[in-house]
């Protein structure tokens, strides 16, 4: 267990404004030069090797050389969790309004609320809509601390290119520190949303088949035309808005 000095230390490296922009900056899995995050902090590159160097050495970042680029990363899907966790305290804690509203969570903007990265795995209204379907058809099963595919969940998800196998090898790989299938309570939604190997498997196979692109600068996706008619008639879902 850490001490708290440990802890405060932590939380005073992510309190800064700087890195917390960098930090959510890699919060769609994707790896950034120096360059690329100080842009996203307002800051010089300078200055921003100083703060990566920090978060690197708390184990919040992990970096890769690659020729002359050192690219930055998140360390861990805990680390996602941590921060998904305070953006979700955060939205709470706006004061009350003086007359009733309707009570708005997670982003502002309406395409990260449809559909955006969560690390490595699927978030927002798509991803929820997708979890409900599987947990209504008895695919899946999700509770507080994991989750189980049945047969027919297994089953569904290979036929959509879904690499269970590979899913399974990764979580083994990390000694037990990555859960296979886990509920991650959605920041928009408030509802779960499919995380784990399973999730950052799921995340894989729509991107390869093309059913889901990145928007340029932003954690948001969005359906493709393909990605439309065959997630859209795979999961039984209206997704004929939503689709680019």
């Amino acid at each position: 267990m850490p001490s708290t000095a440990e802890f405060a230390e932590t939380a005073a490296l992510i309190g800064d404004p700087a890195r917390a922009n960098m930090l959510i900056a890699l919060m769609d899995g994707r790896a950034l030069t120096a360059t690329e995050l100080a842009r996203a902090a307002g800051i010089t590159p300078q200055t921003a090797s100083g703060h990566l160097a920090h978060l690197t050495e708390a184990g919040l970042l992990a970096m890769t050389r690659q020729g002359r680029h050192h690219y930055h990363r998140l360390a861990s899907a805990d680390v996602a969790r941590m921060l998904e966790s305070i953006m979700s305290v955060t939205a709470g804690r706006r004061p009350f309004p003086t007359r009733p509203a309707r009570t708005v969570t997670g982003p502002r903007d309406a395409a990260l609320r449809r559909a955006r990265t969560c690390y490595d795995h699927l978030a927002g209204q798509l991803a929820v809509a997708m979890a409900d379907r599987m947990i209504a058809r008895g695919e899946i099963e999700l509770f507080p601390d994991g989750g189980a595919l049945s047969g027919g969940g297994a089953a569904f998800l290979s036929s959509l290119g879904v690499d269970l196998e590979a899913a399974h090898v990764y979580a083994m790989r990390r000694g037990g520190g990555r859960i296979f299938c886990r509920p991650c309570l959605d920041w928009s939604e408030r509802r779960p949303h499919i995380a784990g190997a399973v999730g950052a498997a799921m995340s894989r196979a729509w991107f390869a088949h093309g059913w889901l692109r990145r928007v340029e600068g932003s954690r948001a996706v969005t359906l493709t035309r393909s990605g439309e008619m065959v997630l859209g008639k795979a999961f039984d879902l209206g997704l004929g808005e939503q689709a680019a």
